[in-house]
């Protein structure tokens, strides 16, 4: 009866001894795995924010086309409802 109860404790003596040794390097990889999460939330937040920005950059450059568009036609307008001369006329 002595020798099954000492190899039960001797078991559990083990398996005790086998944990302990193992729970910092757990413990140390689970901090890790939280470093590598917040990195990667910086990244995924980092990536959001230049989406952000080309989109207001896209929208800045639609407003600024049309303006620049109405600018160029009304020059163009104020160019070719100028008179011609008659003179003008016949030399082309």
């Amino acid at each position: 009866m002595l020798h099954i109860t000492s190899k039960k404790s001797t078991l559990l003596l083990c398996f005790c001894a086998i944990s302990v040794l193992f729970t910092p390097s757990i413990a140390l990889s689970a901090s890790e795995t939280g470093s590598v999460a917040a990195n990667q939330a910086a990244d995924q937040k980092a990536a959001l924010a230049k989406k952000a920005a080309d989109r207001q950059a896209k929208k800045a450059a639609k407003v600024q086309v049309p303006a620049e568009k109405q600018k160029k036609n009304a020059e163009e307008q104020n160019t070719t409802t100028a008179p011609i001369s008659t003179e003008e006329q016949k030399e082309k």
